[in-house]
């Protein structure tokens, strides 16, 4: 015959399915935060999907490579050239602007101005040290058809010529979504806990397009004074609907990934749109899901509107 329990013994079992009982239910919390509310528990950086692949990147690290992106653009480069860069900075800054390195080597691409690649200060420079890799990568004989770690090499005389391979994979996803052939595939989030995005400045988004796209872009001001419209159209006959659509996508993007530094609340493209505060999210159909930042801008314009 069993002897019956004791009052300590079944306290202690009330307190044991108590906490069983918390963990479950914490477990399930946690669980739908995570597959449904995706904007509370992300971290901070941005992320490129296609093709079943993932990439993530910090967000000075997405900045910089929609920079190189931008440059390869204005230069009319094609996209193998672009995933050569993004592979040659992968690789020799992890896609940091370091103002260190071996020697005297510095920047995206860790280029020395004691070997003419410009002095410290212009190789600092992510548009300078862009088109310095293009210049000498464009004076290589079909480098589009050479394997990537022969035409990275032939630019950088690296010790190290393998090392490129590595991030081949890689880099062709992000030039893919950058250089505008995969559509929304970039988005940005600035992580949970952030502040609210404020003080954003249409002179400032007006500035840094100009200066990193070129005379190809001609940004404005929309009626709504928060908002920098983008034209995608290309000279009358020079351009397909489908290259304009890619191009759109590259401005696009290249606003998502720059939208922490130039204070970004929305991108619309197409009927396609990304909002700061819902930046876990993605892009989503702008008619369905709107921040109420949105601003409307003609047929075929990129429209980023920047917080107050």
């Amino acid at each position: 015959m069993s002897k019956s329990s004791s009052p300590s013994s079944r306290k202690r079992g009330r307190r044991l399915r108590f906490a069983t009982a918390l963990l479950v239910l914490l477990s399930a919390v946690g669980y739908a935060a995570y597959h449904f509310l995706p904007g509370l528990t992300q971290s901070s950086g941005c992320t490129v999907r296609a093709d079943n692949r993932e990439l993530t990147l910090e967000l000075p690290q997405a900045a910089n490579a929609s920079t190189i992106a931008a440059v390869a653009t204005s230069r009319g480069l094609p996209e193998r050239a672009l995933a050569i860069a993004l592979a040659t900075s992968m690789q020799e800054s992890g896609l940091q602007n370091l103002d260190h390195g071996d020697r005297d080597s510095r920047g995206l691409f860790q280029q020395r101005p004691s070997q003419g690649w410009g002095t410290a200060a212009q190789i600092m420079d992510p548009v300078h040290a862009s088109n310095e890799f293009f210049n000498v990568l464009v004076k290589i004989k079909g480098y589009t058809r050479l394997p990537l770690t022969v035409a990275a090499q032939q630019v950088q005389k690296s010790g190290f010529p393998q090392a490129y391979a590595k991030h081949e994979a890689d880099a062709t996803l992000l030039a893919s979504a950058l250089g505008g052939r995969l559509s929304d595939a970039l988005s940005c989030t600035a992580g949970a806990g952030a502040a609210p995005v404020t003080g954003g400045s249409t002179a400032a988004v007006r500035k840094l397009l100009s200066r990193e796209f070129g005379s190809q872009v001609a940004p404005r001001t929309a009626a709504q004074v928060r908002t920098v419209a983008v034209p995608t159209a290309l000279p009358a006959g020079s351009g397909t609907a489908s290259q304009e659509q890619r191009r759109g996508w590259i401005l696009a993007q290249w606003a998502v990934a720059h939208a922490q530094d130039l204070k970004v609340a929305t991108v619309a493209y197409g009927n396609q749109q990304w909002s700061a505060v819902d930046s876990g999210g993605g892009w989503h159909k702008s008619d369905t899901r709107t921040s109420g930042n949105t601003a409307s801008a003609a047929a075929g314009d990129v429209s980023i509107t920047v917080a107050q």
